[in-house]
This record gives structure tokens, C-alpha cells and sequence, in this order.
């Protein structure tokens, strides 16, 4: 009975909190709409709006970007470090990963498909709890579990990789800080998987895996399932495709 009260109360509360944040981020774009409408009249208006309506809901996006995160600190939603949790007894500490985890994926449907890659969506993930460096560009929506992730400066996320903080096994969610060194290059559709860090000046290929608990020492390229260190000869033969 307690495990379905709190199921329940974790649901409604995500429920309201999203609801909410969707509403207060909405506000900016319809003023701007609602402005726009009152200042032209006719047959302009429909089309005024409908050039307007683009930057409108990118000002949405970016708002709700910014009240996202703020709200999952003041809650403290948040993923638990170097964690082992049972699924079936859904705790608190599952619940509340369970409600940041759905807001970063609300989020990622609202904005993720049009500001990834760029500096704001880097913003985003920063104020969702990761620690990040300068001129860090992330071409991906699979990186999860913002508040376990370090990257040092000049750190590039290719499209598809799949970076995250937390797995589930043997009906166990378990979790782990991932950690990204200064200049770290993470390949096209790579997975790297909990507890992990991977030097300085690092590539790790296109398509690779990285398991956990793995530690990749620095100034050298890797490549596989799992990832294996090449040599320098090695490397003149390989295409490596960064991002």
C-alpha cells in the first residue's frame, strides 16, 4: 500500500510540476503572439503570426530550458551517486531519479531537436547539474543523467552517443559519474556506460563501447566493442568520424 501511495504521489507530483513549468515557459511567447496579433490587422495578421509563430516557440523552448532545471534543484530531483537501488521497491531516491529523469526527457521533445548541438543546449545540461568546461558541443540527445557527468574543456559529444549515468540490472538501477577529460572526443552512436573516465586529449571511435567502470587513459584513440587502445600505426589506417 505505501509503495503504490508514493507511486501515485510521484506521478501527480511530475504531472503538476510539468504542467506547470510548460505554462510558465509559454508565457513569453504568448505576449509576444498576443502583441503581434494587436499590432497588425487583416489579411497581414495571418501571416505576420505565421513568421512570428518559429521565434515564438523558440523563445518557449529556451524558457523552459531555464525553468527546468531551476526547479529540479529546488525540488532536488535528482540521479543518486554510485547508487544501488532496488526497482521493486520503489524508494524515494528511485522516485525522485524517476521524476528528473522525465523532466530532462520532456525537455529533450520540447527543445532538444532544434538547439542540440549549439551552446545553449549545453547550457541546458549545465544547469541540469553537470559540470562542463568551455567550447563543450553536445550532438546528442542519449546523454542522460546531467548531475553524474564532469567534462573538462573542449569536450565533443557526437550525433547518436549514448553517454549515461545509470543502468538497470537484474531488476537493480545502479549509478556511476561519468567523467570526460580536457579535449575527449566521443564518436558517432558510441555508448559509454557508468562509472567511467576517460583521460585527457582522448578519441574514443565511432560506434564504440565503452563498459563500465573503465578508465581510459589519456592522449590516445579507442576503438570496439569494447573499446580497445590502438597504436600509432594502427590509427593511420583508421577513419575516425568525431561528430
Amino acid at each position: 500500500m505505501r509503495r503504490a501511495l508514493r507511486v501515485m504521489w510521484a506521478g501527480l507530483t511530475a504531472l503538476v510540476v510539468e504542467s506547470t513549468l510548460l505554462a510558465l515557459a509559454a508565457v513569453p511567447s504568448f505576449l509576444l503572439l498576443q502583441w503581434v496579433a494587436r499590432s497588425t490587422a487583416g489579411s497581414a495578421r495571418a501571416v505576420v503570426l505565421l513568421c512570428v509563430f518559429g521565434p515564438a516557440y523558440v523563445l518557449f523552448a529556451l524558457c523552459f530550458m531555464v525553468v527546468s532545471p531551476l526547479a529540479m534543484r529546488v525540488l532536488g530531483w535528482r540521479t543518486p551517486d554510485d547508487a544501488t537501488l532496488r526497482i521493486a521497491g520503489l524508494e524515494w531516491p528511485l522516485l525522485d531519479w524517476a521524476r528528473y529523469m522525465a523532466s530532462a526527457h520532456l525537455v529533450r521533445l520540447v527543445a532538444g531537436a532544434v538547439l542540440r548541438a549549439t551552446p545553449l543546449w549545453t547550457m541546458y545540461v549545465r544547469l541540469n547539474g553537470a559540470r562542463i568546461g568551455r567550447r563543450v558541443y553536445i550532438n546528442s540527445l542519449e546523454v542522460m543523467d546531467h548531475n553524474l557527468l564532469d567534462f573538462g574543456d573542449g569536450v565533443v559529444i557526437g550525433a547518436g552517443a549514448h553517454l549515461s549515468g545509470h543502468t538497470v540490472e537484474g531488476g537493480f538501477l545502479k549509478t556511476g559519474a561519468v567523467t570526460l577529460g580536457r579535449n575527449v572526443t566521443i564518436g558517432v552512436g558510441s555508448v559509454i556506460d557508468i562509472d567511467v573516465a576517460v583521460g585527457t586529449d582522448t578519441q574514443v571511435g565511432a560506434l564504440s563501447l565503452v563498459p563500465k567502470h573503465s578508465r581510459l587513459s589519456g592522449g590516445a584513440m579507442y576503438v570496439g566493442i569494447p573499446a580497445k587502445r590502438i597504436d600509432a600505426h594502427q590509427d593511420r589506417r583508421l577513419a575516425f568520424v568525431p561528430a
